[in-house]
């Protein structure tokens, strides 16, 4: 049997008292789903982890969460809709009739414990590669065209140093401030200058 961490103890009983049966009730099958489980605190909200983590759960001020760290390898759990806004695979519970029934929330805890048991790891994600066009403002590309070395910095400039003379002049609160932005921009673009140049390591 694993040690009951007392920070979970003092986390459930500061909760709301609608959540605080509803967190006794999911740690009390967690433990006995996998008597091992080791209990702590991360992010500031109680998880149990085997191996590895394995489910965490939170209490808010008008709903709890459950969370199954590898749920997309247990098919049997049905992703909540996205409108919820809740984190966690079962959104806003608010009450324990709000969970699955005991047996079957007890039988998705022994799959996460047996995915943890055999190292079986989440898919990474694969990254978007793609170059997104950025949007430049009318009043940068007419300045562009009035500046050849501006224009020959910006062109040889990666998206990434773009964006960031983009969001700098869309970012201005005044049409002042924006057209003082906008001529500096063109003025270190012509130095060869990145946006960050000042912070950059010499």
């Amino acid at each position: 049997m694993s040690i009951p961490d007392p920070r979970i103890d003092t986390y459930i009983n500061k909760a709301a008292p609608f959540a605080q049966p509803i967190l006794r009730h999911i740690r009390r099958l967690v433990h006995k789903a996998c008597p091992e489980v080791e209990e702590t605190i991360k992010w500031g909200f109680p998880h149990f982890d085997y191996k590895g983590v394995m489910i965490s759960m939170a209490a808010f001020k008008a709903h709890c969460t459950l969370n199954f760290w590898k749920a997309p390898l247990i098919p049997a759990i049905a992703p909540v809709s996205e409108e919820d806004g809740a984190m966690g695979q079962f959104g806003r519970i608010i009450s324990i009739i709000d969970l699955p029934d005991d047996e079957t929330l007890l039988g998705y805890m022994r799959e996460a414990k047996w995915l943890n048991d055999e190292n079986i790891k989440l898919p990474q994600k694969q990254k978007d590669l793609s170059v997104k066009e950025l949007t430049v403002p009318d009043c940068l590309t007419e300045a562009l065209k009035e500046n050849p070395l501006a224009a020959e910095t910006w062109d040889k400039f990666a998206n990434s140093h773009r964006k960031e003379y983009i969001n700098w002049i869309n970012d201005a609160k005044t049409d002042a401030t924006r057209a003082n932005r906008l001529a500096t921009t063109i003025e270190w673009l012509a130095e060869g200058k990145p946006q960050n140049w000042r912070y950059a390591r010499k």
